[in-house]
């Protein structure tokens, strides 16, 4: 044990030089906020690394410090406490010597809980400390491992629901039975919990999948039986406020969750398929996306290109990328970061995905005549300096567009196109004129989202000659390259990848590329112009990335080609 240390941890952090006066107030600001403890907003900012904060706390509190995210946890041993209790306090058992048991603890001082856990295994509990997000999730490895939780509530709902030939022969009270609310919440609460963006619920004709996607790729999570896909689909579309007696065409509704405090807005699409109705719901956290451009993992020099362009008076800024490449993250980050009480700012989207306060923003409704155009159009009339729209789908959209910028606004919006270039000839084949563009488009980025190595299971790879040379050919020094690949562990569920970064593209219009616009030049001309600009294209951002250790060779090549 150690002795009782006479500073506040962050007076010990302000010491080392780990800590400034403005991140502390900062950060007790946001913990007051967020009604969490100090040190875990400070390892959320990252204002030092998460081992020196957790240190400093513990000597405080005159207590070790154990670090879970790389240790193992014996089942056996942590389920002697109850999850209720472990959840409930926080805690976790990671080792037992006779009627004595380690218990990692995010307040390893709270008397409460020791007498709790005291009580109920009848142990005496020797508290550490632990970071509370790696309790919680050893605490989800311990509680819900493997498929032993969704079975369980599987064996439930069987029990309640018999087995139907017909999804339309079931009768619609059974699906507010509770182990079929259990399990769809089970199903939504994993999901946030493993930081997906997305869940799919499929049927087949023999079973129903559920997959989450997780850093951009689909993983099976558990299979529920046919039995139960028509209750399970019901529920979900009750949630979503969708009509769960039409099965023939497709729906879209919304549904929210609170979870920790935290609020989570699912968009929910319902499409009939050949065994029954398909669910995909995109998970919309706030957190994730009110973020700052310097935190988007933007090259230096791009990114203070990137923020001459947005404070231009008027023009159309343009981001592109296929979906689920991080536009609508982009967009947002960079209208946070032009947004004050000086300028008006409008926004048409489809959906509204997040609310920005102090921003204008309009949900399009086909049915009744508001779409994208009509949108812009009534914008005119609102006096904004800044406009965004969701997407440009189509040549009036796309009109309306340029002759706003022309008319001294500034436009930002999405389209997707393979690479920054490619946005040019794309609205000309929409039938925008070449010298309506070459007047008004200001510049294009296109990205995509690459996979990051886990920082836990982190090891350095051997740098091969081949290698060698392709980062040569791109003006990377094989000095300056740091190979790595992940080994996979119980962070990143042995995929090796944790998180994902953005790797990007910018091509800024200049005098030349718009004498080449009209004179109509091809997709292959105003791409060789813009490589003798100096332009860094999305593989060589990557090969960047990659050279410092972020990523992989193998994850550049799937979203780029050279």
């Amino acid at each position: 044990m150690l002795d009782f240390a006479s500073k506040k941890f962050t007076e010990i952090l302000m010491d080392k030089g780990l800590l400034s006066a403005e991140q502390l107030t900062l950060a007790t600001q946001n913990a007051d906020q967020r009604r969490e403890s100090l040190e875990k907003i400070l390892v959320d900012m990252r204002v030092a690394p998460k081992d020196e904060i957790m240190w400093a706390r513990a000597e405080e509190l005159g207590k070790i410090y154990v670090d879970l995210s790389n240790r193992k946890i014996d089942i056996e041993i942590a389920s002697l406490i109850p999850e209720s209790t472990a959840r409930r306090h926080r805690l976790v058992c990671i080792g037992r010597m006779d009627k004595k048991i380690t218990l990692a603890m995010s307040d390893p001082t709270d008397i409460f809980a020791l007498d709790d856990v005291r009580i109920r295994t009848g142990c005496i509990p020797e508290p550490v400390l632990s970071f509370v997000d790696d309790i919680e999730r050893a605490n989800d490895a311990v509680y819900s491992t493997g498929d032993s939780k969704w079975q369980s509530i599987v064996g439930d709902a069987e029990d309640v629901v018999s087995v139907v030939k017909d999804q339309d022969d079931l009768p619609e009270e059974v699906v507010v039975d509770a182990p079929i609310v259990r399990l769809a919440d089970l199903i939504i609460t994993q999901a946030i919990q493993q930081k997906a963006s997305d869940i799919h619920v499929e049927p087949f004709e023999r079973e129903v999948v559920v997959r989450y996607r997780i850093d951009g790729i689909l993983r099976p999570v558990m299979n529920p039986p046919k039995a139960i896909q028509p209750a399970l689909i019901s529920r979900l579309k009750i949630m979503a406020n969708l009509n769960i007696a039409e099965k023939r065409v497709p729906q879209d509704g919304r549904i929210q969750v609170n979870i920790k405090r935290d609020r989570y807005d699912l968009r929910v699409s319902v499409l009939p398929c050949l065994y029954g109705e398909s669910i995909v719901m995109r998970i919309l956290d706030r957190k994730s996306v009110m973020v700052d451009l310097d935190r988007l993992g933007f090259h230096p020099d791009l990114l203070e290109r990137w923020k001459k362009l947005i404070v231009l008076p008027n023009g159309v800024i343009l981001v592109t990328g296929p979906t689920g490449s991080g536009k609508s993250t982009t967009l947002y980050a960079t209208l946070n970061d032009i947004n004050d009480t000086e300028t008006k700012i409008v926004t048409i989207e489809d959906p509204v995905e997040y609310n920005i306060p102090g921003i204008n923003q309009v949900q399009v409704h086909p049915k009744v005549g508001l779409t994208f155009a009509a949108g812009l159009r009534s914008f005119l009339r609102q006096d904004p300096d800044v406009m965004m729209v969701g997407e440009i789908r189509d040549q009036e959209t796309a009109l309306i567009a340029v002759q706003s910028a022309l008319t001294g606004h500034l436009v930002l919006s999405t389209l997707h196109t393979n690479d920054s270039v490619s946005a040019i000839t794309r609205l000309i084949d929409m039938g925008i004129e070449p010298f309506l563009l070459a007047s008004s488009i200001q510049g294009v980025m296109a990205q995509r989202l690459v996979r990051t190595v886990c920082p836990l299971c982190k090891r350095s790879v051997k740098l091969l000659k081949a290698v060698t040379d392709k980062f040569l050919e791109h003006g990377i020094a094989p000095e300056s390259i740091r190979l790595v690949k992940g080994e996979g562990c119980d962070n990143c569920a042995g995929t090796g990848y944790k998180g994902r970064a953005g790797v990007h593209e910018l091509f800024v219009m200049t005098d030349e590329m718009r004498r080449l616009i009209l004179e109509r030049g091809s997709a292959s001309d105003l791409r060789k112009m813009a490589s003798s600009q100096g332009l860094r294209t999305l593989y060589n951002d990557g090969l960047s990335k990659v050279a410092k250790g972020i990523t992989t060779l193998e994850e550049v090549l799937r979203v780029a080609v050279d």
